[in-house]
């Protein structure tokens, strides 16, 4: 992990982005913004979700019409997200929006776009100003257009990187001219590797904060590994001061991984419970994904960060659970409980749920009362002896370490 790149500090509503602060979580709303009350309540289940700020659509001026009632009823900063029509982005500052999100290039007319930002400036709203890789190549210019698309064809990466990176700055410029630097930016692709190096590029030149991305990921199931390569790797490299995870899917799902990753990266202090479980493999003698996933349902009550370990053997299953603070090793029939290194309990397959949810909740209500401490390293778990069989025949033996 490297250090955090050094950036401006803007302010959304309350939450700032750049600077010294921590990265933050940012989704959409999948609801049509006029639709008051369920835009509310996507809100307020994306913030209890854990996103910092959230991000509605304004294509009609019904949308940001609305918006004078959905924000007094919000926790969270709401962005109002501008493609074509400038007045829409006039009526969303109007209406008290925390910062918009603008494409001067979808905007013909400068003068407009001089208006929003004028606005933007008296209102002290910052902007997000982005580049995707569906909307840079020259469109108006027929002679350029061809030569943008002929170089693409020979280095479509290393040349699409270079036009997003000169966009980019032909758009700050416009931003430089009407003293406005309330910006964050963003440069985002379909590829991960051309998301990695366009933001590698910008940190380089620029220093506004950067709005992480990968556009039109897809499903959960494939756009997680797409986001999830792209933002770590340039987390990880300490670029990117907020992001979106985006899928085809239900946002709350987008701000869940997006939270993970940065537990995962150090980059945000856990609240809720880790659950770490064994592979499965030929050893395994319960069902082990179904015991995973009954387990991750009782630990959403939780609220203390303990990491649980649900192990379906005895074999390397200690070994891999050692910074567990709660752990079962599972064997046909039964199943061992540890806490903190110490076993306190053998029970049955079908008491086993409810074994293993008792302690995670006794443990974490110690913790809160100061009685524990949550592990920060590892703790040495015993092996315990090899659970017979319903036949009285042992299992592999335990493999020493």
């Amino acid at each position: 992990m490297r250090a955090r790149r050094k950036t401006r500090k803007v302010l959304v509503g309350p939450v700032a982005i750049g600077g010294d602060a921590p990265v933050s979580i940012q989704s959409m709303t999948s609801t049509y913004t006029y639709e008051i009350d369920e835009t509310v309540r996507q809100i307020h289940a994306l913030a209890t979700a854990g996103a910092d700020i959230v991000r509605v659509a304004v294509p009609e001026s019904r949308d940001t019409e609305a918006l004078r009632h959905i924000l007094p009823q919000v926790p969270v900063p709401i962005v109002a997200d501008v493609h074509f029509h400038f007045e829409r982005a006039l009526e969303a500052v109007e209406a008290g929006v925390h910062k918009i999100r603008l494409n001067p290039g979808n905007i013909q007319d400068r003068k407009q776009v001089d208006r929003v930002i004028r606005a933007c400036r008296e209102r002290g709203v910052p902007i997000r100003v982005g580049v995707n890789e569906g909307g840079i190549i020259e469109r108006k210019d027929k002679g350029k257009r061809a030569e943008e698309k002929a170089a693409l064809v020979s280095d479509y990466a290393g040349h699409l990187v270079r036009i997003m990176v000169d966009k980019l700055e032909e758009y700050l410029r416009i931003f430089d001219q009407n003293d406005f630097a309330d910006l964050v930016v963003s440069a985002k692709s379909i590829d991960p590797r051309i998301v990695i190096d366009a933001y590698a590029a910008i940190s380089e030149r620029f220093d506004f904060p950067l709005h992480l991305g990968v556009t039109h990921a897809g499903p959960k199931e494939t756009g997680c590994i797409r986001s999830v390569v792209a933002l770590g790797t340039l987390l990880a490299g300490g670029i990117g001061d907020t992001i979106r995870i985006s899928y085809a899917s239900d946002p709350i799902l987008e701000v869940d991984d997006a939270r993970e990753m940065l537990n995962c990266l150090g980059l945000r202090q856990r609240v809720e419970p880790e659950l770490i479980a064994c592979p499965t493999c030929g050893r395994i003698e319960i069902d082990l994904i179904k015991l995973v996933k009954d387990v991750r349902v009782r630990l959403a009550e939780i609220k203390t960060p303990v990491k649980v370990a649900v192990m379906g053997c005895v074999v390397n299953g200690p070994g891999e659970a050692e910074g567990a603070d709660v752990a079962v090793f599972a064997g046909r029939g039964k199943g061992i409980i540890y806490v903190q290194g110490q076993q306190t309990r053998t029970v049955t397959e079908a008491d086993m749920l409810d074994a293993l949810h008792e302690e995670c909740v006794a443990f974490a209500a110690r913790v809160e009362r100061g009685e524990a401490t949550l592990n920060t390293g590892g703790v040495t778990i015993a092996p315990p002896d090899p659970l017979p069989r319903e036949d009285g025949s042992m299992p592999l033996p335990v493999v020493g370490r």
